[in-house]
């Protein structure tokens, strides 16, 4: 992903001086790269100060750029649309790992949000039958811009897939939400404010819609398939009780340079 800014715009180094200034000033973190970001994206200077603005006043930086990058994609990603974490790129990598064990997949991604772990599959595997669902509206439009060429369906969890596809998912991704119902408040006012409470919320133990997806998991997979949920280190025991007592063979796979945990469940072939 390149952080150059146009040439008329990266010449006034005044202005990308204030912008940092000012993004550093509310807290932003990385805001010399952000400032790169917001000038490389902006047509006009009346452009990058409303985006600079916007972004003051605490809207993710994918949600003012209209993308952000995953898996060395450039995936939009729309206003209101839960916008894609760095460590899901493991969960990516455990799903490649997995279907590339198969000659032509299927796979499917719940809870797709705007399609990125989808797509980020699609450019990893050289052939892919891929089908994604969201339940919300907003995330469907935009996991269909990213998409295309591909199923994206609007429903909840398993209902809007074709019967067709049962028994015959290979690979099943499902990075449901998991954050604690009672922990919300806890997270960042960017994810609180700007995304949807659907692709945060997991219930009272956080754990609610993964047991949905488990639940139903054996009568989709094929044989030897296989259910993969990215969840957090502390949240992985139990959540290999839920897939054990769905009839799936568990297992745990972390990333401590992405900070990531993925609970895998495999369909027994007998």
């Amino acid at each position: 992903m390149s952080t150059r800014a146009p040439e008329g715009i990266r010449k006034g180094a005044p202005i990308i001086a204030t912008i940092i200034a000012r993004l550093r000033a509310v807290g932003c973190v990385f805001a010399e790269d952000e400032a790169q970001l917001l000038a490389g994206a902006a047509r006009t200077p009346e452009n990058l100060a409303a985006m600079v603005d916007q972004r003051i006043s605490g809207l993710p930086l994918e949600h003012v750029l209209g993308w952000a990058e995953f898996c060395g994609l450039r995936v939009a990603v729309d206003p209101g649309v839960f916008v894609p974490r760095r460590r899901t790129e493991f969960l990516v990598r455990q799903a490649v790992q997995r279907a590339s064990a198969v000659s032509s997949p299927v796979v499917v991604d719940l809870c797709c949000g705007s399609g990125a772990v989808g797509a980020a599959l699609v450019a990893a595997l050289s052939r892919v039958e891929l089908h994604a669902v969201d339940i919300d509206p907003v995330a469907v439009r935009c996991a269909r811009r990213n998409l295309q060429g591909h199923q994206v369906y609007d429903g909840d969890l398993y209902e809007p897939l074709p019967s067709s596809l049962r028994g015959r998912i290979d690979v099943l991704v499902a990075n449901a939400p998991y954050v604690p119902t009672g922990a919300i408040g806890l997270l960042p006012p960017e994810a609180r404010e700007h995304e949807p409470l659907v692709a945060l919320d997991g219930g009272a133990d956080g754990l609610d819609v993964q047991r949905r997806v488990a639940v139903e998991a054996v009568s989709w997979l094929a044989p030897g398939g296989h259910l993969l949920v990215e969840t957090s280190v502390q949240q992985a025991p139990q959540s290999v009780r839920i897939f054990a007592d769905c009839g799936l063979a568990p297992s745990v796979a972390v990333s401590e340079e992405l900070g990531g945990t993925v609970v895998l469940g495999r369909k027994r072939t007998t």
